[in-house]
């Protein structure tokens, strides 16, 4: 059993001029530092994210990156997102020093050679996805959610110091609960309702859904309530009950299924939550987030489940969210087929 994890909060540095490429490089150093990340790490962490935001600011008219503590990992991860026109060539792109001048390193190729891992998604016309780990080894056992299974990203409000939102985690096995709360508004008090109900999810994950959604509704009576959701799953099969607008969703078998909560408040009066179990599709995705990203989103003719959970959430957060409300998106891959033990 894998102890539960809560996501923390994301850093975000919009690419709207030059001087961002050194925001986001100092960002990435200064949470690589406070990490407690060894000998040069910090400055490859600096080094990749001068890079990813250069290559927006020189290439694709600007964009977002995205720095945070790698979720089930002792490292920084660092995404870039954009609408600009894509890459024609992307191995051409990712070779020494074809998309710098005047940077730290050697364009998108550094990056390739600092990162523990590198993943890129480019579609001509319309955009790049990006997302880059350093992270210190961790020998022979595997994180939980390693080989890029997941990805997240949680901002706060702009003017915010903390976030209405929170996302946890527990694994037991081959199965993940997951929970999500959406504290009502943003602000301390919204995030007092968050942090009582992940403190209720720790006490014990892995309880049958419908107990876990009750123990929360009572522990957050004493604040303004919140909206919430739980999704447990496994290979070949999901489980998922939630109150409130917090939206889940399942990518499995080339279809996208949306899971409907219940309308309400938890920690306002009584819920009684129902559970649907939904089969699983091999290497179907799970995708949670607030209603700080827009529920009236889709994949269209996009990469769908071939797209890596982190770009997915790179994705939706860059193209999709509220920019007035806390916002917090998971997306996680779930391995193998249905029927599995």
């Amino acid at each position: 059993m894998i102890p539960d994890q809560q996501a923390p909060l994301s850093r975000h540095i919009p690419i709207t001029h030059v001087s961002a490429v050194h925001r986001a490089a100092q960002t990435a150093r200064s949470v690589a530092f406070e990490l407690g990340l060894p000998s040069a790490l910090p400055d490859q962490a600096a080094v990749i994210a001068s890079e990813l935001a250069s290559n927006l600011e020189k290439h694709a008219g600007g964009g977002e990156v995205y720095v945070q503590p790698a979720l089930g990992a002792h490292g920084v991860e660092i995404l870039a997102a954009d609408a600009g026109p894509g890459m024609d060539d992307l191995a051409r792109c990712l070779a020494d020093g074809h998309t710098t001048t005047g940077t730290l390193g050697a364009g998108l190729g550094a990056v390739l050679r600092m990162a523990t891992d590198f993943d890129v998604h480019t579609v001509p016309g319309e955009g790049t996805l990006a997302v880059a780990r350093v992270l210190v080894p961790r020998g022979r056992n595997e994180p939980p959610y390693g080989n890029g299974r997941l990805g997240y990203l949680r901002l706060a409000a702009p003017g915010e110091e903390v976030s209405g939102d929170t996302l946890a985690l527990a694994a037991d096995g081959e199965e993940h609960t997951l929970l999500m709360v959406d504290g009502l508004g943003h602000g301390p008090d919204a995030a007092e309702a968050a942090r009582a109900a992940a403190a209720v999810f720790a006490g014990d994950p892995h309880r049958p859904l419908p107990a876990l959604l009750s123990a929360v509704n009572a522990g957050i009576r004493h604040t303004r309530g919140a909206a919430a959701a739980v999704l447990r799953v496994r290979p070949g099969l999901a489980s998922f009950c939630g109150v409130g607008n917090v939206n889940a969703v399942l990518i499995t078998g080339g279809r996208t299924r949306h899971l409907l909560s219940q309308p309400g408040i938890v920690g306002r009066g009584a819920v009684k939550p129902l559970v649907r179990p939904l089969d699983l599709e091999p290497d179907a995705i799970a995708v949670l987030h607030t209603d700080g990203v827009d529920a009236r989103w889709s994949l269209g003719a996009g990469p769908g489940p071939a797209l890596a959970p982190a770009l997915l959430a790179a994705r939706l957060m860059h193209r999709h969210r509220r920019s007035r409300d806390d916002a917090t998106v998971l997306a996680l891959r779930v391995d193998g087929g249905a029927g599995a033990a």
